[in-house]
């Protein structure tokens, strides 16, 4: 199926087309500034038609950019902002904390608050310990099942990202398990040839991995929900064969729940699926929209951490004050009755009228996972990285151009998915689908 080229609907009298000036004179001036103009390549706006647009302030589930025009944000800060924007709870617990100062590298009693918060409600950890952000987290994580085990090899998945640390930034070649090559220049190959990358949902790639290389293979590590490659959601019969394994063979289990914690609930995937995991790395919600990542277990895998064991990680602004009690009022927040059930079911909604009238056989479909969900051009569900069609991102680049123009914001890439926030009305949400699928209807050429 070739894409159609996308015909903007007849707009009412009173509706002005978006202006971009104030937008494009910024990006100008980013360019000299930044690489790509941009501080994170996605935000380029490379995969979509068109160049960036600059942000000015958000409130609720609405973003205004540096032209005045307003959009119904489904980004949400790439997941952080589960409350939507400025929160007047988050906002105002931020202040207060902004007049005691901003860093003091001591402890503060933020820090025991958000830590007790946690862990009081997470039957999966017993331990805590704050970074500044999930790639911190996730580098963390893995030298503590690296000092734990006295082992050294890391297994990984496609389709799961983990932050840009050298370990992990790689891609998997041909076969069912191969050693990791690196996808960014500057990493030696040294460090990733400790790395194993195997495809999701796949026992027989993992038996493989462990035959190998179990006795000296430190953990494995899956985003549970992977959504980071597309939403890729995996059965539970995989997941709980991933612990079994493990455990059976003294090799950690590594949850990255960056996106998934406190997102799908308040203990994330591992108190959906009912699984305990060895490690689980956090990040994004903890910090209500300011820079926080965190790592936990159980107090015997904890104890290897600095100062009470071998494996040093430090940080000048983990465990910040005012990212402590932004942290703080937002899981407040996602401790009242029927949180997470509302956030499912508007989501349900939200892709129910995204999808009505497009077919089965039309080549497009919606997953989902709490209030996270995913626009796909596959009329299968999918479940591994090499199932997306890389050619139907044009399918993307189309709709995104008019969802954009008529007041719609995501992730610019057809690979990134899209949340739902408590701050999302069913009105926003039905006026959203209305201009989601009358732009499918289009490119898909369903008239």
């Amino acid at each position: 199926m070739q894409t159609s080229k996308l015909v903007k609907p007849i707009k009412q009298e009173d509706t002005k087309a978006m202006i971009r000036k104030n937008s494009d004179k910024l990006y100008s001036k980013a360019k000299d500034l930044f690489p790509g103009g941009v501080n994170s390549p996605v935000r380029a706006f490379r995969s979509v038609k068109g160049d960036p647009i600059f942000i000015d302030r958000g409130d609720g589930c609405h973003i205004y950019d540096v032209d005045g025009n307003e959009y119904i944000d489904f980004c949400c800060s790439w997941g952080p902002l589960i409350l939507g924007h400025n929160h007047r709870g988050v906002r105002d617990s931020i202040v207060a904390a902004l007049d005691k100062g901003t860093s003091f590298g001591a402890p503060t009693q933020l820090e025991n608050e958000l830590g007790d918060l946690i862990i009081s409600n997470n039957r999966f950890i017993e331990k805590i310990r704050f970074t500044s952000s999930g790639t911190e987290a996730v580098m963390s994580a893995v030298r503590v099942a690296r000092g734990y085990s006295s082992k050294n090899k890391i297994l990984k998945f496609e389709g799961c990202y983990h932050g840009h640390l050298d370990a992990l930034l790689v891609n998997a070649g041909s076969g069912l398990v191969t050693l990791g090559t690196s996808s960014s220049a500057g990493i030696p190959e040294a460090y990733v040839n400790e790395t194993l990358v195997a495809p999701l949902n796949n026992k027989e790639a993992i038996e493989q991995a462990i035959a190998e290389h179990g006795h000296d293979l430190a953990c494995i590590i899956i985003e549970p929900i992977p959504a980071n490659n597309g939403l890729l959601v995996q059965d539970f019969e995989y997941l709980n064969f991933l612990r079994k394994i493990t455990k059976d063979n003294d090799i950690l289990l590594i949850f990255d729940e960056v996106i998934s914690g406190f997102r799908v609930g308040f203990e994330g995937a591992a108190g959906l699926y009912n699984i305990q995991p060895d490690i689980i790395t956090y990040g994004k919600i903890i910090g209500g929209g300011l820079p926080v990542g965190a790592y936990g277990a159980s107090k015997e895998i904890m104890s290897c951490v600095a100062p009470d064991g071998p494996v040093y990680q430090a940080g000048t602004l983990s465990g910040n004050p005012v990212a402590m009690s932004s942290g703080k009022a937002t899981l407040e927040q996602c401790l009242k009755l029927n949180f997470y059930k509302d956030l499912e079911e508007k989501t349900a909604f939200f892709i129910e009228k995204v999808t009505e009238g497009i077919p089965a056989a039309s080549g497009f479909h919606m997953q989902q996972a709490g209030s996270i969900f995913w626009l796909t051009f596959s009329s299968n569900r999918v479940t591994k990285a090499d199932e997306i069609d890389s050619a139907k991102m044009n399918f993307f680049k189309e709709l995104y151009s008019y969802i954009l123009e008529n007041g719609v914001y995501m992730g610019p890439s057809g690979y990134e998915v899209g949340f739902v926030s408590e701050a999302h009305t069913i009105e926003d949400l039905t006026k959203s689908a209305k201009i989601i699928n009358t732009g499918l209807k289009q490119v898909l050429d369903l008239h």
